[in-house]
């Protein structure tokens, strides 16, 4: 494994060499549907042969049960990776086998509770992912963090280390004002940390919308407005169907599980924003 500084990475940058896009899906709610929303963009982005990496920063490890695994040791999660004795050795497993080389995860689970109390202590606790991912690159063209619904040391390390971020959110009140204090610790912790750039805010995907219900459709008109003002994107809502919830208990995506379903399509344009992204890059 070639070793890469953060300062050679940095130099490469200023010679345009092709960095890859890391995308944070944060949200401080549970139930957003960001490990939902992080699968079926992988396997999307996938069908255009590019390679997805899915990191599993969630002490819940969802990721583990929609991608169909079996549940991990902790030497192969990420806490293994963010310990001092990493030596670039990803513990990347892949998914969905017999369907697609492409999408690879790095498992999460309950060690990860551990592993963010240490990072409270550690000098470098925030940049820590950001380190392990410039020191040992890996060769995937997109890595998604699927991060925990709270906005703690785990959530911190995929903001340092993301370019870009999704922020997913239910078509109810509640959600909604929860996203405005997300934005808050968005801005703060990017100028805490002297992030230079921001990762950028793709937008937010409205999630589990039911076009039946009057609060879904007066939310969802309501939103672009209030974020266009911040020049932050509303990407179409994501319907809601019970068939998201079938499709993981198979631990395959909703492509797989039902592949005429309507629903597939609501992913297409932010599929279409990482695209363009991957082929700028």
């Amino acid at each position: 494994m070639i070793h890469i500084s953060i300062y050679e990475k940095r130099a490469s940058l200023e010679k345009g060499v092709t960095m890859q896009v890391r995308l944070g899906i944060i949200s401080n709610a549970g139930g957003s549907g960001k490990s939902t929303l992080a699968v079926h963009l992988a396997y999307a982005i996938a069908q255009y042969k590019y390679k997805v990496a899915l990191m599993d920063l969630d002490p819940q490890g969802s990721l583990t049960l929609f991608c169909g695994l079996s549940p991990p040791e902790p030497i192969d999660t990420l806490s293994a990776v963010l310990k001092e004795d990493f030596t670039g050795n990803w513990p990347l497993i892949s998914c969905w086998k017999d369907n697609t080389d492409y999408v690879s995860a790095c498992q999460g689970g309950m060690t990860l509770t551990q592993t963010a109390d240490q990072l409270v202590l550690h000098k470098r606790g925030a940049y820590l992912l950001e380190d392990c991912l410039s020191d040992y690159p890996l060769s995937q063209e997109l890595v998604i963090f699927d991060c925990p619904a709270t906005l703690g040391p785990l959530v911190l390390i995929a903001l340092t280390a993301c370019t870009h971020l999704l922020i997913p959110v239910q078509v109810e009140p509640k959600s909604i004002q929860g996203a405005a204090r997300l934005l808050e610790w968005y801005y703060f912790h990017c100028r805490y940390l002297r992030l230079n750039p921001y990762p950028e805010i793709l937008g937010f995907v409205p999630n589990q919308y039911n076009k039946n219900r009057a609060a879904h459709r007066q939310i969802l008109t309501a939103l672009p407005q209030q974020l266009e003002s911040m020049k932050i994107s509303t990407f179409p809502a994501i319907r809601e169907s019970a068939e998201f919830v079938n499709a993981s208990g198979m631990g395959l995506p909703l492509h797989l599980y039902r592949p005429a379903h309507r629903a597939n399509k609501d992913f297409t344009p932010i599929v279409s924003s990482l695209l363009k992204l991957i082929k700028e890059n």
